[in-house]
């Protein structure tokens, strides 16, 4: 069996955080409403449980596009600090300039 990187990984969890979205927030839905009785409510919080672990929206990582890397990421950019410092050296962004590095 071939070992899987980390993106392919956190691809994988993209997918399936897709697919389960919808039954995810229905049930979440039946789970938390104070109206319904308890059994029925518990019966949602059962069913939760049993759908994949991944299909869970915060067991995606924020990845860089470029070099996959998970740490100091920026949001606005969708990439990581090393990247951005690396095409900004190589004039790859237009508008920025070196400050000091």
């Amino acid at each position: 069996m071939a070992k899987k990187s980390a993106i392919n990984r956190n691809d994988n969890r993209k997918a399936l955080v897709k697919k389960f979205s919808a039954k995810r927030a229905r049930l979440k839905a039946v789970a938390t409403d104070e109206n319904l009785p308890l059994e029925e409510r518990f019966a949602a919080r059962l069913k939760l449980a049993e759908l994949p672990r991944n299909s869970a929206e915060n067991r995606v990582r924020n990845r860089c596009e470029v070099t996959g890397r998970p740490r100091a990421f920026y949001r606005k950019l969708r990439m990581s600090r090393i990247a951005l410092r690396d095409l900004a050296s190589s004039g790859m962004i237009p508008g920025m300039t070196k400050a000091s590095w």
